[in-house]
C-alpha cells in the first residue's frame, strides 16, 4: 500500500474515496482492509463526518491499490469501434 504525504483533502476527493470504499471492501484480499472500508462507509453517513488524517491516508492507499490491481489482470475489455 502506498501512502501520500499530503494530508489535506477537498470535499470532492473525500467523496471520490468514499465512492470506491464498497469496491475496496469487495475486492480486498485482507480482512482488515475489507473491515476498514465497510467501517469508513458506515461512519461517513454521520452528519459532518470527516476522515481523520490516518483514515484519509489509508483510504488513499486502498483506492490506489484497487486501481493498481485492476490494471494487472488485463481484463475482458472489448473495444467498440464506430
Amino acid at each position: 500500500m502506498s501512502f501520500h504525504p499530503r494530508q489535506m483533502a477537498s470535499a470532492a476527493e473525500i467523496e471520490r474515496l468514499l465512492f470506491f470504499m464498497p469496491s475496496v471492501a469487495l475486492h480486498a484480499e485482507k480482512t482488515w482492509a475489507k473491515d476498514f472500508a465497510l467501517s469508513v462507509s458506515k461512519q461517513s453517513r454521520r452528519r459532518n463526518w470527516t476522515p481523520s488524517h490516518k483514515q484519509l491516508s489509508v483510504m488513499r492507499g486502498l483506492v490506489s491499490d484497487l486501481f493498481a490491481q485492476g490494471s494487472d489482470d488485463g481484463g475482458d475489455l472489448e473495444l467498440i469501434e464506430s
